[in-house]
């Protein structure tokens, strides 16, 4: 065998941590301004910087609780051996984060972390060490937590994101009847606002997602409880996630703005305004949800409340078999990942 220092260990799942935050931005931060430019509002290099201002903001200034829900998914002591964890989940949902990327789907980055979790616990240490949330939901203090608060949160918010931008659709369809084309405009120039927004809300929500495993990670290395991450932990989660955007996200974009439905200004503002909604109600309450979904949930609505049969619903059904089948297969690559190293190597 290999020996290996913790230090190195730390080092690699800061690193691979760094890299999933930008296939997470490839990913989700696409998303965040596909609308906006497909609809005509901004250029690429002008999405690329709002989003990279407002979501560095939102991940030094979004809170801790995201973070600290990723972080108690795991039953296991906080110590050097919780660091191959951690390295194995976080390679496998980097892994699948590009597989994807490379294909063009908008799948889930929040469904692939969650995946590599669990994938990586299960065969280091057992079924059982994964804080599922199932008995206290049917116990006496019903309360939501763990995977299944997590799992709840992602299949609720797309579903969320839909209704809300559907009745949006249908209230300004209804109050804007008559209003003039020269109306596109200001509507063009409000999101802009939104947009900020909606960036902010990504980046307090899904930086959170790897900065709690910053977190963990720095726990098990030190012996030491860290109630909060760094600050340098969060500025340079939410940098390095915003990069994704600049290096690749395109085909994804397009997948989004205009792939599901033909976006009008109107359209992507009133996706806006549900996305950024959803995303900040659940990163007020803890809920890590992903921001592909939600935004993929919020077209759908606005093009059914719009014009049903204009939604390309073949290419929803291929997002969503995308999403169904993230958690099964990043989880599978995290085991594997996991049983190649402790094979392999001995943290010392």
């Amino acid at each position: 065998m290999i020996l290996v220092s913790t230090t190195t260990i730390l080092v690699l799942v800061i690193l691979i941590g760094l890299i999933f935050a930008l296939t997470n931005g490839l990913h989700d931060a696409s998303s965040v301004v596909a609308t906006f430019i497909s609809c005509g509002a901004a250029s690429p290099k002008q999405s690329v910087i709002v989003a990279s201002v407002f979501g560095l903001l939102g991940a030094m200034f979004g809170g801790n609780l995201v973070a600290d829900a990723i972080s108690e998914l795991i039953d296991l002591p906080t110590d050097t051996a919780l660091l191959t964890v951690l390295f194995a989940a976080i390679f496998g949902a980097a892994l699948w984060n590009l597989i994807t990327w490379k294909l063009g789907l908008p799948s889930s980055s929040t469904h692939a972390l969650i995946g590599g979790i669990i994938g990586a616990v299960i065969v280091s240490s057992g079924y059982q060490h994964v804080l599922w949330g199932w008995s206290e939901l049917v116990g006496a203090n019903h309360q939501v937590t763990g995977i299944v608060k997590v799992i709840a949160a992602l299949l609720l918010s797309p579903v969320l994101g839909f209704v809300i931008a559907f009745l949006i659709e249908k209230l300004s369809k209804l109050l804007l009847r008559n209003s003039k084309v020269s109306l596109n405009k200001r509507i063009k120039q409000l999101q802009w606002l939104i947009v900020g927004g909606l960036s902010f809300s990504h980046g307090s929500n899904d930086t959170q997602k790897i900065i709690g495993i910053f977190t963990l990670a720095l726990a098990a290395w030190s012996g030491a409880t860290i109630h909060s991450a760094p600050i340098w932990v969060k500025a340079s989660g939410g940098l390095v996630m915003f990069m994704g955007t600049m290096l690749g996200g395109w085909s994804i974009m397009k997948t989004l703005g205009r792939g599901i439905f033909d976006i009008k200004p109107l359209h992507s503002l009133n996706s806006q305004l549900a996305s950024v909604s959803s995303i900040l109600g659940a990163t007020l309450i803890g809920a890590p949800v992903s921001t592909t979904h939600v935004v993929v949930g919020s077209i759908m609505g606005v093009g059914a409340g719009d014009e049903y049969k204009m939604v390309h619903w073949g290419i929803v059904k291929e997002i969503l078999i995308a999403w169904c089948i993230t958690i099964p297969l990043a989880g599978l690559v995290s085991a594997i990942i996991y049983t190649v190293i402790t094979a392999l190597f001995k943290v010392i």
